[in-house]
């Protein structure tokens, strides 16, 4: 089968590439290939629907620059195409004196990323727009919203076919040939030929990449989130989304309290490191994925230099009491028995050979390739954006 353009990856951002390809150049001809028997079955499927403001992100970084124009496109398109969602905002909450800095740093970035209409609130505001919280400052940001990226994700899958895209489902690629002017993406089922291969392969994009290329030098290492959801009863304690000032070491938020749009609560995730590249249970191993991230040597730099917060994520992990502890910081009123074990995700995280976490997006151009190898949240939010930018690196590269 011959294509113009072949996208690897069923997942938001994969489909929202391909999307926008066709709405760019009709007659292109562009196909998607998904392992799985639907798309959008992990990261995109298992993330907790949240439409990120932006707030957090360096100004003129890739994920700031992407999650506010992604942000509007994202509500534009649900605008026009009937997806629900909600713009129903959030607070982050300091609850110790040393977290004030850092919030402030937020707030600053926020400011030069655009945002109207933050709020810094004290301890008695926060009471206004969450009853149930202690905090000693908060910020409060009207922009963030709740969604099911699910929803979204099936909706482009929809129109990208209506425009003449082609969607394989079960089709696990398996190597990729290539001939310069061209190459053949080989799956389990069929071969492709195309004269342009895009890499969203999102938790396997470091093994897509090195089919076609040894330059990128990065590996994926799996960060696993589990989340708790409140009783039934208990959900008067969270009106919408409460979140901590995060770790600025880390390219994870911490545990907070997320309103969801099909109704109920969830609170985490927390963020351990998973023995399995899709392990969303903690007794998932899959020994050649383990291998993988405990002989890349960035990884094994990361584990030497955080261990001992590792080592408090994977308590957090195995006591219910230790996780809501760390809940109780936000919402004292919450006891142990008022949450039930919730889904989990598995979040791709790029690691370099030097033992960064990669905090940014990553989009690795190579002659016929285009390598999106970092792309964790805000992707989900960002998705139209970055499926924009790639499209656009795509068009320009081979198809003017």
């Amino acid at each position: 089968m011959k294509y113009d353009v072949v996208i690897i990856g069923g997942g938001i951002v994969g489909l929202s590439t391909a999307y926008k390809l066709k709405e760019k150049k009709p007659l292109l001809k562009v196909a998607v290939l998904e392992k799985e028997k639907a798309i959008a079955t992990h990261q995109t499927g298992h993330n907790s629907g949240v439409i990120h403001s932006g707030i957090y992100y360096k100004p003129g970084s890739l994920k700031a620059k992407n999650c506010i124009e992604g942000y509007n496109q994202l509500l534009q398109f649900c605008d026009e195409h009937g997806v629900p969602y909600e713009l129903c905002g959030k607070i982050i909450v300091a609850t110790r004196k040393d977290e004030l800095p850092i919030l402030e740093k937020i707030y600053q970035r926020g400011i030069e990323n655009g945002l109207t209409g933050l709020k810094k609130i004290n301890s008695e505001q926060i009471k206004e727009y969450e009853p149930h919280c202690a905090g000693i400052e908060a910020i409060r940001v009207p922009q963030t919203g709740i969604i099911d990226y699910t929803k979204v994700a099936q909706k482009i899958a929809e129109l990208f076919q209506k425009a003449g895209g082609d969607i394989f489902t079960e089709h696990k690629v398996t190597n990729i040939r290539n001939h310069g002017e061209s190459a053949e993406v080989i799956t389990e089922k069929s071969t492709f030929m195309t004269s342009l291969v895009i890499n969203c392969a999102g938790l396997h994009s470091d093994r897509v990449a090195a089919y076609m290329s040894n330059k990128v030098d990065v590996r994926i290492i799996p960060f696993r989130g589990e989340y708790y959801v409140l009783k039934k009863e208990k959900e008067y304690l969270v009106k919408n989304l409460i979140y901590p000032v995060p770790d600025p070491n880390f390219p994870f938020l911490g545990v907070h309290f997320t309103r969801m749009i099909q109704g109920g609560v969830e609170a985490g995730p927390n963020a351990v490191f998973a023995f399995k590249r899709e392990g969303y249970k903690r007794t998932d191993i899959n020994f050649k994925d383990l291998m993988a991230s405990l002989s890349w040597p960035g990884f094994r730099k990361v584990a030497m230099k955080y261990w001992k917060v590792g080592l408090g994520e994977y308590y957090r992990s195995f006591s219910k009491s230790a996780f809501t502890k760390a809940l109780q910081k936000l919402i004292p009123d919450i006891q142990e028995n008022d949450l039930i074990p919730g889904g989990a995700g598995v979040r791709a995280q790029a690691c370099s050979r030097a033992g960064d976490l990669l905090d940014d997006f990553l989009i690795l151009e190579e002659n016929n390739i285009i390598n999106v190898c970092n792309a964790p949240s805000p992707a989900a939010t960002s998705s139209l954006s970055i499926g924009n930018t790639i499209a656009m690196q795509a068009l320009s590269k081979n198809f003017k």
